[in-house]
């Protein structure tokens, strides 16, 4: 302790202590202190650190003791302290700078030529413009945020900068966190930009204790790539602490499809904001980062910035005020002075694609037992929706969204009719045997307009070409086009699997990696692949090789609707090749509600998706689209 009597800072077990607090605070600093998160020891008159960031509040005390005049000292370990505190603040500012004059053309050019130039000489793939831009950023900062739209290479651009940064010697090992579908493309794409197929690891489900051991080993078993999901991340935290802590390893950490962890106290969330506090060198990446409302971009730049975050609680506080004010364009205004220089982010309109061409919808009549079978379900819910009234509310929404799935599942494949949907109990042909006899026997009466449609649409497109994706929502309907599919002699696969368990998800991973290689070598045979957009409409890049997608049915699911269409729509093809879409559609059915819906939705989402701080929800992420339609068909009947 000092002997002049004057207040006293030290570091005490990882703890602020402040010592000689009387006579030299008064009541209301002591309150203010203990408002900061200071307790008070009765046993020696000590102001005592409660809270764990050392960091801030050292910097946070000592602001606050300037502005009050009050006299202190350090002692000599928090004067160290707090000097490398100092000094990694300038550091920080300094590369914030060189961001910010970058995205302003204000930058010195030679250090971007520089650049450009180790990227011709080293990088096997030939980056376009915005991605070389984009990687510049990146380097500059070391951490910083990737909000570019999907299709626009951002995987390309994290692996340019992680091979400068290793051939710098800074880091030695990628480490990719995300959901298991985008494990090939890391693989894929590793090897398309850099020239060699990685050592990589997996850890994602399987015995938890034969995982967990593999993260452990001497540097000549290390990987240089590791790809994990959220939810093994989340399991093995202190495992994978101990691995990025391991002599030799130098992480570059990367959160794919980073909006996973937009869940504030969320468990994913959780473990990666542990976890980043050991990597030194990390990028977020997501073509959506405000999904829903503006705290969602919060954990992203937790995550990048520990001790620095623009975004401090003070900040997030006035943020979250002024959502619930509707006070859209003073958040802006906050988030660009806050983040503007930490981001990078790619428009749709900077990446230089052809224009797709949205075929108009092909509407096809339906045969006779399923128009019989469709209205007959349609005039039972305008009955049973005439009782509804009776009804408590809730039992009346799980109703209507239960009607609404049934149609869907008309203008799908009628006998899906068969098929419990949870928490949805009403009967709708319990009281008519013929029409029950006839959905239980449907595959014996008649093959569907549609798919007789499909096999006619997909001769004509291989006329010209000699690719073809068919998308569909339910997994009944992908199998039963596939089994039809292959008795006409095509040779197709089939990618399904809405929520797979983890073991499922490495299983899954691999089987979706084999087909769809398969799928994109032109030599293969393999020439229409049929997805699940629940399980297959993000990180899959399917755009050198096909440029035709048919939508056999399509659901309320706004997101997944646009994530699907850029499966074939991205840059690495797209600039040459016009991707094409066919929507198959039953006459006068809830067809084409749903896509004047998502048409709808998505015009309003080609206005936000220009925007830095677009929110991309409006309500295409709603979750109750089903009972908005059902008002829309039913409420004048």
């Amino acid at each position: 302790m000092n002997n002049d009597g004057s207040l006293y800072v030290d570091i005490l077990n990882n703890s602020l202590v402040l010592q000689g607090v009387k006579p030299n605070l008064g009541p209301e600093q002591i309150s203010q202190l203990i408002f900061f998160g200071f307790k008070k020891n009765p046993q020696d008159g000590t102001l005592q650190q409660a809270a764990k960031d050392v960091d801030l509040m050292l910097l946070k005390i000592i602001s606050y003791f300037n502005e009050e005049n009050i006299n202190y000292q350090l002692s000599p370990v928090c004067t160290e302290y707090y000097s490398g505190l100092v000094d990694e603040i300038k550091e920080f500012n300094r590369k914030k700078k060189l961001a910010k004059e970058f995205k302003e053309g204000k930058l010195d050019k030679e250090a971007l030529n520089k650049f450009n130039g180790f990227v011709k000489k080293t990088i096997l793939r030939k980056l376009k413009s915005h991605q070389l831009k984009a990687a510049f950023h990146l380097y500059l900062l070391e951490n910083a945020a990737n909000f570019s739209v999907p299709g626009s290479g951002k995987t390309s651009v994290i692996l340019t900068v992680y091979e400068k940064l290793k051939l710098e010697g800074k880091v030695n090992t990628l480490f990719v966190v995300g959901p298991s579908s985008c494990f090939g493309p890391w693989k894929k794409e590793f090897e398309s930009t850099l020239g060699r197929t990685p050592k990589l690891k997996i850890f994602a489900g399987g015995h938890q204790l034969i995982r967990k051991n593999g993260y452990f080993g001497d540097n000549s078993s290390r990987s240089e790539l590791y790809l994990t999901t959220f939810q093994t991340l989340s399991n093995d935290r202190f495992e994978v602490k101990d691995f990025f802590n391991s002599k030799g390893t130098n992480i570059f950490f990367v959160v794919d499809e980073a909006h996973y962890i937009k869940q504030l106290g969320g468990g994913w969330a959780s473990a990666i904001l542990f976890l980043s506090q050991y990597a030194k060198y990390k990028c977020v990446l997501t073509g959506t980062p405000i999904p829903r409302g503006y705290s969602d971009i919060f954990n992203m730049f937790d995550f990048l910035y520990n001790k620095f975050n623009p975004l401090t609680p003070t900040v997030k506080t006035r943020i979250k005020l002024l959502e619930d004010a509707r006070s859209d364009s003073l958040i802006k205004d906050i988030l660009k002075e806050e983040i503007g220089d930490l981001f990078y982010r790619v428009r749709k309109s900077d990446l230089g694609l052809k224009c797709p061409k949205f075929h108009a919808p092909l509407v096809i009549k339906m045969n006779q037992n399923e128009r019989l079978i469709y209205d007959a379900i349609e005039r039972k819910i305008i009955n049973y929706s005439k009782e509804d009234y009776l009804k408590n509310i809730d039992l009346v929404l799980r109703l209507r969204r239960g009607r609404v799935m049934r149609l869907r599942q008309c203008v799908s494949y009628v006998k899906l009719l068969v098929n419990c949907i949870d928490g949805y109990t009403e009967d709708l042909v319990k009281e008519d045997k013929d029409l029950r006899n006839t959905i239980y026997n449907y595959d014996k009466l008649e093959k569907p307009g549609k798919l007789v449609f499909l096999e006619s649409l997909i001769k004509r497109i291989f006329l010209k070409d000699k690719k073809v994706i068919i998308w569909a929502n339910f997994v009944n309907t992908l199998k039963f086009i596939k089994k039809h599919l292959t008795q006409e002699g095509f040779n197709c696969e089939l990618i399904y699997g809405d929520t797979p368990t983890e073991q499922d998800s490495i299983r899954d991973a691999m089987t979706r990696e084999k087909i769809i290689n398969k799928f994109r070598d032109n030599k293969s045979g393999l020439d229409i692949l049929i997805l699940n957009p629940a399980a297959c409409a993000e990180s899959i890049s399917l755009h050198q090789t096909c440029f035709h997608s048919i939508y056999y049915d399509l659901s309320y699911n706004c997101a997944q609707y646009l994530q699907s269409l850029d499966r074939i729509h991205r840059v690495g093809g797209s600039e040459v090749n016009v991707a094409n879409y066919y929507f198959l559609q039953y006459e006068n059915t809830i067809d084409q509600d749903i896509k004047n819906n998502l048409d709808r939705k998505a015009a309003r989402m080609l206005e936000i998706i220009e925007q830095d701080y677009g929110i991309y929800s409006l309500d295409m992420f709603a979750e109750d689209e089903e009972i908005a339609a059902y008002e829309r068909l039913f409420s004048n009947k």
